[in-house]
């Protein structure tokens, strides 16, 4: 049975943007059991393909898209990042003393294949690479609920990671609306409003999605 595991977000063109990528791929791979190899050599490849992506000139309201999924049909993880620019990048060969234009050499050394694509739904390209990654497992079944139903033993995500829920108290804003008080394996205790969705796993968690937009 061919399982796909997938994650799509938009980031905005800023220079953030490439070490927030980074980050989110962490997480997601970290969540789908991925080996430091393939971590280490993702981060790289995602690293320079949205480094290039905002180099490309285009008005400073388009996003770049991201795309990270896992087939468990090839074992292959492909990554893909979209822009809304023309034309169609090519591996360069820089002098001794450039400092730019290595990036998809990188890439190129890095994957098991590369390649551009027209931009699905819009203008632009998309640039893609796939690593061979066999042993990626599926990531467990997630789902969103409010603050208050949240129970000790379910895992939630906050601040980029997954933390166990060791302990749950409610108690009162300054403002009179009731918080609920996680108590997590670690960090510091997390007070959210009682109503507020939380993506949790375990427990009865019962859904694939996960949602990873850009302020989460």
């Amino acid at each position: 049975m061919t399982t796909l595991n997938e994650v799509a977000f938009r980031l905005s063109r800023r220079p953030r943007s490439a070490p927030r990528a980074r980050a989110v791929l962490h997480a997601v791979l970290g969540d789908w059991g991925a080996g430091q190899d393939v971590l280490e050599a993702a981060e790289l490849v995602i690293s320079e393909l949205v480094t290039n992506a905002l180099r490309v000139r285009v008005p400073s309201d388009r996003q770049v898209g991201i795309r990270i999924a896992h087939s468990t049909t090839d074992g292959l993880l492909r990554l893909e990042v979209s822009d809304a620019g023309d034309g169609c990048p090519e591996v360069r060969e820089p002098g001794d003393e450039d400092t730019h234009g290595r990036g998809l050499q990188i890439v190129d050394a890095l994957t098991h294949r590369w390649g551009v694509s027209p931009r699905a739904g819009g203008i632009g390209k998309t640039v893609w690479a796939e690593l061979e990654a066999p042993e990626l497992a599926p990531p467990p079944k997630t789902t969103e609920i409010a603050a208050v139903t949240v129970r000790a033993g379910q895992s939630v995500r906050v601040w980029g990671r997954w933390r166990t829920v060791r302990s749950v108290g409610t108690e009162r804003f300054a403002t009179g609306g009731l918080a609920v008080v996680l108590g997590l394996d670690e960090g510091p205790l997390l007070r959210v409003p009682a109503a507020e969705p939380l993506a949790v796993r375990g427990r009865g968690a019962a859904r694939d999605d996960v949602d990873l937009e850009e302020g989460r």
